[in-house]
């Protein structure tokens, strides 16, 4: 969650600090903090450990916070930011807690894990890693919170897929099985103007699902969302700047040579745009009984599934 904007909180970002309150409100008292100085594709790191009460050694949890970065550089092709702080709480929850993230200052992602949290259940999450994509994309005005939490929410399991935490067959179980809390309502207006949690974050990844595949459509799978993000970021965009959404839409054109992001943007921001998943899916070539998913290599955009991962 990206809550925070130069010169204050918004009032998106206080409601976001309060959903996840409970990540700090169940640690305990901050001690002193263990500092770590990470260097990731050029960037550096500061790793905080808040505490010092975790069953895993402190090894394990710095290798998973490495990792946790490794895997947003595999997807946008470099760690979006020269410098970040990473923020360790430790909490009663049996695994990972609440995260958010913010740029008023260097970028920085606070996200709290249970002290009785294993390797095995660091690795299997996905929540550092969606804060860290935050810092990728700038702050945009509240009504357009959906393209900064559906970025991560689309990205983060294929940044996961890219350096192997996660199978094809894992990824896309999790979209066919989620995306649909993204889809318009009765009453809906566009993204710009129904704040549903739905459509913040599903609604979002749907878009950039779109985006992903229009893309590809439009450069012969040559090029995807990837290199539209690593565009905005090369442009300047990243967590500690505010821009409009149009100014990075339009720098993710430029980067892929397409009209994709601003054409789609033009199309989702004030009207539902209901999109058929069924039918997506079946062009797509993967289909879900159970939890058992299926690729069809002979589907329509059978090669533009593959190249989204």
């Amino acid at each position: 969650m990206n809550n925070y904007t130069n010169g204050g909180m918004s009032r998106r970002g206080l409601i976001r600090v309060i959903a996840s309150i409970a990540a700090t409100l169940d640690s305990a008292a901050v001690a002193k903090p263990a500092t770590v100085i990470l260097n990731i594709d050029g960037a550096t790191l500061e790793l905080f450990l808040m505490n010092d009460d975790f069953d895993l050694p402190q090894k394990a949890i710095i290798e998973w916070v490495r990792q946790c970065a490794r895997a947003v550089s595999a997807y946008i092709g470099r760690f979006p930011v020269s410098r970040a702080r990473v923020e360790i709480l430790s909490s009663e929850r049996a695994a990972v807690g609440g995260g958010k993230s913010w740029g008023d200052g260097p970028a920085t992602c606070r996200v709290s894990i249970g002290r009785h949290a294993t390797a095995d259940t660091l690795n299997a999450d996905w929540v550092m890693i969606h804060e860290m994509m935050h810092f990728a994309f700038p702050s945009v005005p509240d009504q357009s919170s959906w393209a900064e939490e559906g970025l991560s929410t689309y990205a983060e399991p294929l940044a996961r897929a890219r350096i192997g935490l996660v199978t094809p067959e894992q990824v896309w179980n999790e979209m066919l099985r989620d995306m649909p809390k993204g889809l318009p309502e009765p009453g809906d207006e566009g993204l710009d103007s129904t704040h549903t949690w739905g459509r913040t974050y599903w609604g979002g990844a749907i878009f950039y699902l779109l985006a992903d595949i229009g893309i590809r459509q439009a450069t012969e799978n040559r090029a995807g969302l990837g290199d539209a993000v690593r565009g905005i970021n090369a442009a300047g965009g990243n967590i500690t700047v505010e821009w409009s959404l149009s100014r990075a839409f339009a720098a993710g054109d430029a980067a892929t040579r397409t009209t994709v992001l601003g054409d789609l943007y033009q199309k989702m921001a004030t009207s539902p745009a209901p999109v058929n998943l069924s039918t997506l899916w079946k062009d797509l070539g993967v289909s879900r009984s159970g939890y058992t998913i299926a690729f069809n290599e002979r589907a329509p955009l059978a090669a533009i599934r593959a190249g989204i991962l």
